[in-house]
């Protein structure tokens, strides 16, 4: 620690901090342009001048170390002077349109020449003019050279942090300029960073452009509903119209970024595509009635098919109260454990629970990439998380964080990587099972002889693998650090070898956990509550707390709360209800805001199995294919209409809130649960979301202690519940087989991440064409150009969309993004089989490629 004395006020910090970081440690402000926390100190701007005794001249103090005994005047005439006159520089050249500026009211430069600036300009000198329009570098961004003080603030942002270098200079002195390469952004995330951090209207949020002012937006803290990062965002409405989305530089993990999904995809909430009221079908036809007419039905129906199975399907979309008292109303009024999360993949459960509870950390996502090492298993994070990859980026360039990929599909944060490992889809676990066996060979010094070799004789010996030069690297990589992170995409549950993945991750835990390691890991969601939902007991198998659905006393616990008993066995997943469907057994099936029909992988299958449902209830927000084809839809409200709780990839749960009224006659989600279970004359208690948030901090461990009270800006983390990291390793599981045909796989893109982003009018301007992506090799040898119009090929069906060209994709594999509603991806695959083997050829030159639209024709009613 050194000492350091500012403006007579004393303090201890530590060695390497800055003047301007121990000012504001103790409350003293010195003004600033060009510094940005997050950023390395340029200095460029000269606003955070300081006098230092002992020497001359005035320093910066963003870019100025502390040394013991230094004595920092900051408010002396010669920095008042001086301040006033880098204002005055910068008035010379600047427009003076404040009242036509997007940025009025909220500039920086503006507050800067109120605090600090002269009363009277020096300089008589025309303005200097870049250009005399505003340049539209995107569809989401717009500038205004003329503007621009040259903070450089937005380059550093884009390539520092976002790691898109969409944004460079030209010129130099007072003829800088920033651009983007040829007067666009082609290589842009269209995040709008750039946007939040400009201190003055050089660039600007096209979208927002001259719709309000801030003053006239009425202002609501609340998080991103597009991945699990859990990011914190506030949304401005005017007259309760939506407006904009930015964030707060003092909050949240995401602090003041955000991607290009929430800083601009929350317009989805004004879609057209609403249900207006529910609806029943009449004569093969939904068709519009009163939430009495439709309760009276309703209760007819639901009276008809008792007896029969029952099941229920649950977005992770959803609020953790939503989601909690879904799973309530189906186990203790409809009677049944057939309840499930998710639409893409099953949930194994019984390798899933163990794991979880005994290396999932519940702590700061800054914290745990804090550590030596980060292991990222599978998936793509510059389209899955995008802000987790600017922070696991941050952790690699600025504090030295070890990044190792092993995944099929390649990311941005590859550049950043120690040691990245392909491997083909499906070979994560065999890939992990080498690692385990490299680390245990490598650490046979650290590990005792005896366990050494009992490990090694329980998981076996693993297959030769084809880059096991880059396994080895990956292991001792490992085995060198202090500390290991890892992360881990939830799109490896897509896999048949999904529970040969998770098996494998446990005995590395395990064995990182004997080496002293201190090994943390979290999943990468790209459902913002996926993790939520898990909690709360969404799942045919687990109940609240992730407590298995056999254990008697938790199902006591629970019994005795809710006044029900609960089934004691453990119920179907998505694909055997569906099943059930298929075989004539299913009595009443209730989807609440998740649309199975675009997203499980086989639409021929599903939409067979919802048809053939004695009973099918739709609980949704929007027109979804699968809505088309319920009995019983019923309107609810949708994101930013109720208040609730995320449960982020983190474990920190985080206040949801309402910025608008539901739309139309839609119902909240808690109230339509209990306008169902009285149709079978029973009650849910309680049935206010804060007393039901009470509850579940009642009931799950996890959430034991917290209230809303104690939900602060930031939110608060849930615990985990220690359990020792025992039981039996598993063995290596084998090599997969070499495929001889090109394999289809899918996941998120950048722009789409599911059926909210699809309804988002400003994502879908920005996303490109729906795309086919494969490698160069691959393209030229089947003679294809970039984009090409091309058609892809399955057993089950073929779709045609444009090529994508990507020199650092692996040969063998073609990715088609799942979220382009209009491809209807999931034709071309088949229950069970991921990859996909595909064939992709030319298509002929005539074909057009659909708008991303609905382009199946819907009943009557719908249209």
């Amino acid at each position: 620690m050194v000492n350091v004395t500012i403006d007579t006020q004393t303090l201890d910090v530590e060695a390497g901090s800055t003047v301007l970081q121990a000012a504001q440690r103790l409350g003293i402000d010195i003004p600033t342009f060009c510094y940005l926390k997050r950023l390395p100190a340029l200095a460029s701007c000269r606003m955070c001048l300081v006098e230092i005794e002992g020497l001359r001249r005035l320093q910066p103090s963003c870019a100025t170390a502390v040394t013991d005994g230094m004595v920092v005047r900051t408010n002396t005439p010669l920095i008042e002077e001086t301040r006033s006159s880098m204002l005055d520089m910068l008035l010379a050249n600047h427009p003076l349109d404040c009242p036509i500026c997007d940025k009025g009211g909220e500039c920086e430069l503006q507050n800067m020449v109120m605090a600090y600036g002269p009363r009277e300009s020096r300089f008589r000198d025309e303005k200097r003019v870049f250009h005399s329009e505003d340049i539209r570098l995107s569809p989401v961004i717009i500038m205004n050279v003329n503007r621009c003080i040259q903070c450089q603030r937005c380059v550093r942002m884009c390539e520092e942090v976002v790691g898109a270098v969409a944004l460079g200079t030209v010129e130099k002195g007072m003829d800088t300029a920033v651009t983007g390469f040829e007067g666009s952004l082609a290589s842009c995330d269209q995040c709008g960073n750039c946007v939040e951090v400009c201190p003055v209207g050089a660039l600007m949020s096209f979208p927002y452009r001259y719709k309000a002012r801030p003053w006239d937006l009425a202002e609501t803290d609340t998080v991103c509903p597009h991945c699990g990062t859990g990011c914190q965002l506030t949304v401005g409405t005017r007259k309760g119209e939506f407006m904009r989305v930015r964030s707060k530089w003092d909050q949240g993990l995401n602090r003041e970024t955000l991607c290009v999904r929430g800083r601009f995809g929350l317009d989805f909430v004004a879609s057209r595509d609403r249900i207006k009221r529910p609806m029943i079908r009449r004569d093969g036809v939904l068709v519009p009635v009163s939430w009495d007419e439709a309760g009276d039905y309703l209760r007819g129906r639901l009276s008809a098919v008792e007896g029969k199975a029952a099941g229920g399907l649950a977005s992770p979309r959803l609020p953790n109260e939503v989601l909690y008292q879904f799973q309530k109303l189906m186990r203790t009024v409809l009677r049944t454990n057939n309840i499930d999360c998710s639409t893409r993949w099953s949930t194994p459960f019984d390798i899933l629970g163990p794991l979880v509870a005994r290396f999932y950390r519940r702590a700061p996502l800054d914290e745990v990439i804090g550590n030596d090492c980060v292991l990222i298993v599978g998936g793509n994070v510059t389209e899955e998380n995008p802000v987790t990859e600017y922070l696991l980026r941050d952790g690699a360039r600025r504090r030295h964080t070890g990044l190792l990929m092993l995944s099929a599909r390649p990311s941005r944060l590859d550049a950043d990587a120690r040691v990245v490992v392909r491997v083909p889809p499906g070979g994560e676990a065999a890939g992990l099972a080498a690692v385990v066996a490299g680390l245990v060979e490598a650490a046979g010094q650290t590990l005792s002889g005896e366990a050494s070799a009992d490990i090694s004789a329980k998981i076996g010996r693993p297959e030769a693998r084809a880059d096991s030069d880059g396994l080895d690297r990956l292991a001792e990589a490992l085995e060198k650090g202090r500390s290991v992170t890892v992360l881990v995409s939830v799109e490896l549950l897509r896999l048949p070898e999904a529970r040969a993945t998770l098996q494998q991750l446990n005995n590395l835990l395990r064995v990182l956990h004997l080496l002293g390691k201190g090994p943390a890991m979290q999943f990468l969601f790209d459902r913002a509550n996926q993790m939520g939902a898990w909690d709360m007991g969404v799942l045919p198998a687990a109940l609240p707390g992730l407590r298995a659905i056999t254990d008697g006393a938790a199902r006591a616990t629970l019994a005795r709360k809710w006044g029900a008993e609960i089934p004691s066995e453990s119920g179907a997943g998505l694909d055997a209800m569906l099943e059930l469907c298929v075989g004539g057994r299913m009595g009443a099936l209730y989807i609440a805001g998740t649309d199975p029909l675009i997203a499980y992988p086989d639409r021929d299958f599903v939409a067979r199995a919802l048809g053939a449902a004695d009973l099918l209830i739709v609980q949704d927000t929007f027109l979804t294919d699968t809505a088309g084809l319920a009995e019983v839809v019923l309107p609810s409200a949708g994101y930013g209409e109720e208040t609730g709780t995320f449960t982020n990839n983190e474990g920190r749960t985080q206040m949801v809130r309402k910025f608008r009224e539901p739309a139309f006659e839609a119902r909240g989600n808690l109230a339509i649960f209990d306008f169902v279970a009285a149709l079978r004359n029973q009650e849910l208690r309680p049935s206010m979301q804060g007393e039901i948030f009470d509850e579940i901090g009642e009931l799950i461990p996890a959430y034991d202690g917290l209230t809303q009270e104690t939900l602060g800006a930031d939110g608060a983390f849930t615990k985990a519940v220690p359990t020792p990291p025992a039981g039996e390793f598993f063995t290596s599981p084998p090599a997969p087989k070499a495929a001889d045909r090109l394999m289809l796989i899918t996941g998120d893109c950048l722009f789409h991440n599911g059926y909210l982003s699809e309804r988002s009018e400003i994502l879908n301007t920005v996303a490109d064409d729906p795309y086919v992506e494969m490698s160069a090799e691959d393209a030229a040898q089947l003679g294809l150009s970039d984009r090409d119009l091309v058609t892809v090929r399955s057993a089950q069906g073929e779709l045609t969309a444009k090529l994508k060209v990507n020199r650092r994709f692996p040969e063998g594999l073609v990715f088609v993004p799942e979220n382009y509603k209009a491809l209807r991806l999931n034709r071309l695959m088949r229950r069970g089989e991921y990859p996909c083997p595909v064939d992709v050829r030319k298509a002929h030159a005539a074909f057009e490629i659909p708008s991303v639209v609905d382009v199946e024709p819907k009943p009557d009613s719908l249209r």
